[in-house]
């Protein structure tokens, strides 16, 4: 019993200490502060300040709840894709898939496919990861519905952005190979520009942090809870065992007395018997 709770204690610590990812080493995609129709892909820096995959599926799911967001689904990074979101590195979604969103083909990236192109790997692979925001979705949405104007100027900023994308994946495409999924290697990528994640909010920091205070403190008090059943079930193990020595200890002593008894009455009559055998004689 005791093993079990400090093998639970040590599990649901590796959990939170999971959850407390450094938020000066994450970047996020297009930039900072931004995402196309509320979805952006989130990555890890190295030590030589580039970024890595760094997360599997469990993971990738909390970091973006520790964003205060949710993993983007299937359909939410299409419909990102429709309005210009293009990027050259694998990401986690909701549906356990890795995807890549492509406009344009391209031999070094996403397996020279364009559209979304999706990668059934192990949910322990290593990947960035598609977060979605719903608020900045609506805003967006809304924006788009307003004028006309409004969305030829938002038309324009996709197309911008995609030609600035498209520029800095053909400056690194003599470094990089194809990512054709494999199992004896890891799809290498171009990184396309990412900012640091200062986008996260006064609110959602502490969000996350109320979060895994309240996971620690119930994981506390789960393990006194088994702790203190387990010093029960011992005391009344040991109680219980008590009390049956003194019922067989009390019987015994019945037993010895009455055993004494009979023989001391046995005794007594033997010596009558002598008595009237002597009177008769």
């Amino acid at each position: 019993m005791i093993w079990l709770c400090i093998t639970s204690v040590l599990s649901i610590t590796l959990v939170i200490s999971n959850q407390c990812i450094n938020a000066s080493r994450i970047t996020v995609f297009p930039a900072a502060s931004q995402s196309i129709a509320g979805v952006f892909q989130v990555s890890l820096l190295n030590n030589l300040n580039q970024p890595e995959y760094a997360f599997n599926v469990s993971e990738a799911r909390r970091l973006c709840l520790s964003l205060g967001v949710n993993i983007a689904s299937k359909a939410q990074v299409q419909e990102a894709l429709t309005r210009g979101l293009e990027t050259c590195r694998y990401g986690w979604i909701d549906e356990h898939l890795a995807v890549i969103p492509r406009r344009k083909a391209l031999s070094n990236c996403g397996q020279n496919q364009a559209g979304l192109v999706t990668w059934r790997a192990s949910v322990t692979k290593k990947f960035d990861v598609f977060c979605f925001n719903e608020s900045d979705a609506a805003t967006q949405l809304k924006d788009t519905t307003e004028s006309p104007l409004s969305r030829r100027v938002n038309l324009g900023q996709t197309q911008s952005f995609s030609r600035a994308a498209d520029s800095i994946l053909n400056m690194h495409s003599t470094s990089s190979s194809s990512l054709l999924p494999s199992s004896s290697s890891t799809p290498k990528t171009i990184d396309s520009k990412a900012g640091p994640a200062q986008f996260l909010s006064s609110a959602q920091g502490p969000t996350g942090a109320k979060a895994i205070l309240i996971t620690s403190m119930c994981a506390l008090f789960l393990v006194a809870i088994i702790i203190l059943a387990y010093i029960k079930m011992r005391r009344s193990h040991v109680l219980s065992s008590e009390v049956k020595q003194q019922l067989e200890h009390i019987q015994t002593e019945e037993w010895t007395c009455e055993k004494n008894t009979k023989e001391s009455k046995e005794d007594v009559e033997e010596d009558e018997r002598i008595e009237v055998g002597d009177n008769a004689n």
